[in-house]
């Protein structure tokens, strides 16, 4: 299928802000403390190997160590300079093993991954049935996916300002929550429940967030965007564009949507087809959805 994104932009945004992603990413372990209390649903388990993708720079993982200090705990990012910061979560007491590695294309056997946690990654990727597939392969029958990604609301007054000055993207495509569990279940997943929050952050100025997302490795990766320097034109005329969504407060607002899910590995032999048609085809209806925030 034809990529939406550029990866070579996205490991080049994320290996640039390495340095400066934890003192930005406030909203980022927010969503990581949420997406963490999912994984209580393993109850009693105690699981070997433990896998979190777009690990960035390692808290998550360093969590997940302390949590269960047996298992073998690897950190998985597409950005090696991430991956430095992350050794300085991994001390002596709570070693955990870093992997760079792309979530497409995971470097690892076959049924030998009990849980995969994949905080605020997915929105980077292009084919999401492809991608959870590659999560099927590597989970072990019953293992445990939670993951999170962005939804379509994000970013929606950042677009809009922007709509007004130039006719280039400068926001991703964010998936709908029923493409995100189509997804799961188009790759076999079992028993998906889905959950949604819509955080609201204010900035002073245009230049405030868009120096937050640089920060944060966040920056326009769509293969359609502008090639060249947005211009002070065109920025000014953005800025002019977002000051009427001032709120009272005097900030500006800045939208991020937030999908949760988790789901379990099928049994072993499983089919995701049969007869031509996707027997995990379930109607998006069908899954449940916890709650919603405003």
């Amino acid at each position: 299928m034809p990529s939406h994104f550029d990866a070579r932009h996205v490991r080049r945004a994320f290996a640039r802000a390495a340095t400066s992603y934890d003192a930005a990413a406030a909203l980022q372990r927010e969503v990581q403390s949420r997406l963490l209390e999912s994984l209580d649903y393993l109850e009693a388990r105690k699981p070997e190997v433990v896998l979190d993708i777009g690990a960035g720079t390692g808290h998550a993982s360093a969590l997940m160590k302390k949590r269960w200090p047996k298992a073998q705990v690897i950190a998985l990012d597409v950005a090696l300079p991430m991956l430095d910061q992350a050794k300085r979560q991994a001390g002596w007491w709570k070693p955990f093993q870093r992997l760079a590695a792309d979530a497409t294309a995971l470097p690892l056997a076959d049924n030998s991954v009990d849980v995969i946690f994949s905080n605020l990654c997915l929105q980077w990727v292009d084919d999401l049935p492809a991608v959870f597939a590659g999560f099927r392969r590597v989970l072990k029958p019953g293992g445990l996916l939670v993951c999170s990604t962005f939804g379509p609301e994000t970013l929606v007054e950042l677009s809009e300002a922007f709509a007004a000055a130039d006719d280039r993207p400068h926001v991703s495509r964010f998936a709908q929550i029923a493409q995100f569990g189509d997804a799961l279940m188009m790759a076999g997943f079992r028993d998906p429940v889905l959950d949604r929050d819509l955080f609201t952050l204010t900035y002073d100025d245009l230049p405030s967030l868009m120096r937050e997302l640089r920060a944060m490795g966040a920056t326009n990766a769509r293969v359609d965007r502008r090639h060249t320097l947005t211009g002070r034109g065109r920025f000014a005329a953005a800025a002019a564009a977002y000051e009427p969504m001032r709120r009272a407060d005097g900030k500006l607002p800045s939208s991020w949507e937030v999908i949760y899910a988790h789901a379990w590995a099928p049994d072993p032999g499983a089919p995701i087809r049969e007869g031509g048609h996707d027997i995990a085809s379930v109607p998006v209806s069908a899954i449940p959805i916890r709650r919603k925030q405003t």
